[in-house]
């Protein structure tokens, strides 16, 4: 980023939009709409086999968040071709996004990671690969490697931040300090991949204040694409266990909508939006079931901005 200010108070708009969606970069970038199709590697987390912990964080379910990811019993190839069948079925679709999303998808040894990393981008209609993963499972061997495919097809690394503050971080598990994540996002960008960040809002314990320091901090860091999403409270999880024993606040879906737009309202506006909001498991979600409807929270999202006249990055000065 430039060190000089820059102040973006006239309105902006990518496409239709007021924010720098997904949809609108791959488009850009690629000249037409490109499908993700989720896919599990078959790699479990430190933070459940004992290396960090064995709970995992107190809010992701037993697929370690790749609920809807490929059977690991299949190959890389065949998940790919069962992700094109279901989404040919729908539309027609001639590029993807192969997105290695269940539990930590660098924590297997590097010879591993090669082969299925490359299986995934050998298919002609592969247009990016991303890999979610921990900051703490990024060797240098795996760097170099992610560096290597990058070459050949764009790489995109999602870390899974959620907040930037300690006293929540230590509620959640996650099991990792700020000074990892800046390593990782700094090593990642110098081996030319793009970054990715998670976070989470609406976390117990945090404020409006709060989720927006988190998203300052991203504001300042060598990052390309954000996701938000807000907590969801899902069966067989530990956060499931506190909720019922004392539930903590869920925000309905206007305050959430709301606080959307002041995030994205202080967010860099280079930043690539990967998502807005999440729809897990119908079986398995307890809390707050309105984020089910994920068509509906979208629409009136997009027509919160428009009412409030709010666009990414007018109230952002960088």
């Amino acid at each position: 980023m430039s060190d000089r200010t820059v102040s973006y108070a006239r309105p902006m708009r990518w496409g239709e939009k007021r924010y720098h969606s997904l949809d609108f970069h791959l488009r850009s970038r690629f000249g037409e709409k490109v499908y993700r199709i989720a896919l599990n590697g078959g790699m479990t987390c430190p933070n459940r086999d004992g290396h960090i912990g064995t709970g995992g964080c107190i809010f992701c379910s037993a697929e370690g968040s790749g609920d809807f990811a490929g059977k690991p019993t299949l190959t890389i190839r065949q998940q790919l071709d069962s992700g094109k069948k279901e989404l040919l079925s729908k539309r027609p679709v001639t590029s993807y996004i192969a997105y290695f999303q269940a539990f930590t998808n660098t924590y297997a040894p590097v010879g591993y990671l090669e082969s299925i990393f490359t299986e995934a981008i050998d298919d002609p209609d592969v247009r990016v690969l991303s890999i979610a993963t921990r900051p703490d499972c990024l060797d240098d061997d795996v760097i170099a490697l992610l560096g290597k495919l990058n070459q050949i097809k764009p790489v995109w690394v999602e870390l899974g931040l959620q907040t930037i503050h300690p006293e929540t971080t230590r509620f959640i598990r996650r099991g990792y300090n700020m000074e990892v994540f800046d390593h990782a996002v700094k090593r990642l960008r110098g081996a030319g991949v793009e970054v990715i960040v998670h976070i989470i809002l609406y976390l117990p314990g945090e404020t409006e204040d709060m989720m927006l320091q988190t998203i300052d901090y991203l504001n300042h860091s060598d990052i390309q694409g954000i996701k938000l999403q807000l907590l969801h409270v899902l069966e067989g999880t530990d956060l499931a266990g506190i909720y019922r024993q004392k539930p903590f606040y869920v925000p309905d879906m206007e305050t959430y909508i709301c606080m959307l737009g002041r995030c994205i309202s202080h967010l860099r506006p280079d930043i690539v939006i990967h998502r807005l909001t999440g729809d897990g498991p119908k079986d398995l979600l307890i809390a707050p079931l309105w984020t089910s409807a994920k068509r509906t929270v979208l629409n009136r999202f997009h027509q919160y901005l428009k009412e409030n006249d709010i666009w990414q990055g007018k109230e952002y000065h960088g």
